[in-house]
């Protein structure tokens, strides 16, 4: 039975045909990405930009629709006639559903977390959650996707299009006879193998270069293959780089790449003579053995607690932290300008607890994490005697905490194992469902077991209920505020069992011999304006308060302070009298302008540093952008070509410092001091 001739039976066609429903999908998943992430950019987007935006997306597509369809490319063109049989097709048409639909699956799911991580996901997510069960990652990937049911239907739809649009089909060819061409003969298709050889090498010829050059963003030799930062040369502001970008292109580009690279900017005399990370003791007074207990709070930023927002809406502005807001406003110690090192939890463990900064790629991803490392628990427990503990209330292994915690000198881990083991509590029953022990629960717990250590102990813990899906235990449906975002409520409630915990911790003979401190691993799903520029997006509250010393207490409102500045405050308020590595500074009683801070925006794989009066944005090579931070809160005008050139000359060089040292110490597995 002879076929009619189609034009997509010509290879060529059929590929071009393939490319251009690939094309659509992916536009579609950035039309679907602008429609739930548009509270990031509705007060900035036009129509012209945005349509300039999709169209640069396109530059960004092509490599990755190339990446993926490789193999496909190569079945259709491949210049040899014994391809033209149905079942040859048919497994194309397999492959091409396959690959194009796990792309699309990736770009939807990268809708629902880029609020949380700031950018396109990249190939560190591998490394990420290789700690993590099979199980467990169905669970948790899982369960994302049906409460997206909506993305769920969309996705089985766009593969559905993908194996009924592609072309050839495999239906309508019945092989090539050498005589007449394939598909029976027909008049109106090849007349003889000669021409179908020369058309298909011809072909093969023809799209070769072709792809090499969509996949290097161009065809010179001035061109360098196109990466996820030259994402910013097309947008105003760094988040709208996750409009432009694809998550498949964003993996492909990082895999395999070495996130260290040490800069030549200047000596290594000039650069130790403006900064240095090496602290050396230089107090008289005996070291005081008090007891450390850091907390980290998962995603608590300032957006959500009233006491720094006494502002915020015209003063209406209450917050979902009444606890915390009375701890600062009565015994603590805290900061207006206090700012995360990284934008995930795995970056902010290194920062807050060994003064380790994140750039480039999370420390916990890198050949780096290897290296010998420091911290509090180490330089205490090594040095002081110290009893020291970890406490996560997770899996032991999840996100790594647990490898982290004993690189950096913790003695104890207490995960859910722990917590599980324990026949004061509940066990399983107190499990959240999805990633650990109810916080209410874990931090009597976590308050317990500090009762039954030996003094001086230093221990830090990780809360996890504020923490997508953000969900709250049965019992207290209803009884804490909604908010604006789901995370809200879940921070009411951590803030609950923080009130609850510090009753607890009241009670026990160490608790007035203890300084606290408290911060966030990094924020989440900001809403106001002030807190979605790029340093508002850096915003966590740093607090300190020592019951036994009522001298800690008051609102600096001057200087600038971020997490890798906890560890060198610490040590100093205890007196240690050894040397170490940290790169942040001591703050209590600092002086307004010796302090900064210094962090990487993932979404414009740039650095952003702040210091006196003005932040600038500095892509590794220039500074690009200043903004007086204290009073443009919203990042609204670019002040560098007015700035007064010593202070940009002052901030640059010591920002260069920095990063040329960190990533020679990085590199070199110099973090610590030898005793």
């Amino acid at each position: 039975m002879k076929r009619h001739f189609t034009i997509f039976n010509i290879p060529l066609v059929a590929v071009l045909w393939d490319l251009l429903v690939v094309y659509c999908a992916y536009t579609l998943c950035r039309g679907i990405f602008l429609a739930l992430n548009w509270s990031l950019y509705a007060g900035t987007l036009t129509w012209g930009h945005g349509l300039g935006l999709f169209s640069a997306g396109l530059l960004f597509d092509t490599p990755a629709i190339l990446y993926t369809n490789a193999v496909i490319l190569l079945m259709l063109l491949l210049p040899l006639h014994w391809k033209e049989q149905p079942g040859y097709y048919r497994v194309a048409r397999w492959i091409y559903t396959i690959v194009n639909s796990i792309a699309v699956y990736i770009n939807l799911m990268d809708c629902v977390y880029f609020p949380f991580t700031g950018k396109r996901t990249t190939a560190s997510v591998f490394a990420e959650f290789s700690n993590e069960s099979t199980g467990e990652m169905l669970k948790i990937f899982g369960g994302q996707f049906l409460s997206h049911w909506y993305l769920v239907l969309l996705a089985g739809l766009v593969t559905w299009l993908f194996w009924k649009l592609f072309r050839p089909s495999g239906d309508g060819i019945n092989g090539f006879n050498g005589e007449n061409g394939f598909n029976g003969g027909d008049e109106r298709s090849y007349r003889s193998l000669t021409h179908y050889y020369i058309f298909q090498v011809a072909s093969l010829l023809l799209a070769v270069p072709l792809c090499i050059g969509a996949i290097r963003g161009g065809f010179t030799k001035a061109t360098r293959p196109i990466t996820i930062s030259n994402a910013n040369q097309y947008v105003n502001r760094p988040a709208e780089t996750g409009i432009v970008l694809n998550t498949p292109f964003s993996i492909f580009r990082t895999l395999k790449k070495t996130p260290f690279v040490v800069p030549n900017y200047m000596s290594d005399a000039e650069a130790l003579a403006l900064y240095s990370p090496l602290h050396q003791p230089n107090d008289s007074v005996a070291f005081t053995p008090r007891n450390v207990v850091v907390l980290i709070l998962e995603s608590f930023s300032k957006q959500h607690i009233g006491f720094y927002n006494k502002t915020l809406r015209n003063g209406t502005y209450k917050g979902f932290t009444p606890f915390l807001d009375s701890l600062i406003t009565q015994d603590a110690m805290t900061y207006r300008y206090s700012y995360a090192n990284g934008r995930k939890s795995i970056e902010g463990m290194p920062s807050v607890l060994s003064s380790l900064p994140n750039f480039v790629e999370p420390l916990f991803l890198t050949p780096a994490s290897l290296n010998s490392m420091s911290g509090l628990a180490r330089e205490l427990g090594e040095n002081k005697g110290y009893t020291t503990a970890f406490f996560h209330g997770a899996q032991n292994s999840s996100m790594g905490f647990h490898a982290f915690a004993r690189a950096t000198g913790f003695q104890q881990y207490f995960g859910r194992d722990e917590y599980k083991a324990d026949p004061n509590f509940h066990g399983d029953k107190d499990f959240d469902g999805t990633w650990a022990i109810w916080d209410e629960e874990f931090f009597q717990f976590y308050a317990q077991e500090m009762g039954k250590m030996q003094e001086p102990f230093m221990t830090a813990l990780f809360s996890a209920s504020s923490h997508d899906p953000f969900v709250v235990p049965k019992k207290y449906k209803g009884r804490f505020p909604q908010g604006e975002s789901p995370l809200q409520e879940c921070v009411a409630y951590t803030d609950y069992a923080l009130k609850r915990f510090f009753e607890t911790a009241s009670r026990q003979p160490w608790f007035k011999n203890t300084l606290f401190v408290i911060t966030a691993d990094h924020v989440s799903q900001q809403i106001d304006p002030f807190y979605c520029t790029t340093l508002g997006n850096y915003c966590v509250p740093i607090i300190l308060y020592a019951p036994g010393d009522p001298s800690l207490h008051g609102y600096d409102e001057e200087q600038v302070v971020e997490q890798i500045d906890i560890m060198p405050t610490v040590l100093s308020y205890l007196h240690y009298d050894q040397p170490y590595i940290a790169f942040g500074r001591n703050i209590m009683g600092g002086v307004a302008e010796d302090g900064f801070a210094l962090h990487w925006l993932p979404e414009s794989s740039s650095y952003e540093y702040v210091w006196g009066d003005y932040a600038l944005q500095f892509d590794g090579k220039q500074v690009n952008s200043a903004y007086k931070f204290r009073t443009d809160s919203t990042f609204s005008n670019n002040v560098l070509g007015t700035m007064p050139s010593d202070t940009r000359n002052r901030m640059e060089r010591h920002m260069k410092s920095i990063i040329q040292q960190y990533m020679q110490r990085m590199n070199g597995d110099r973090l610590t001091v030898k005793h």
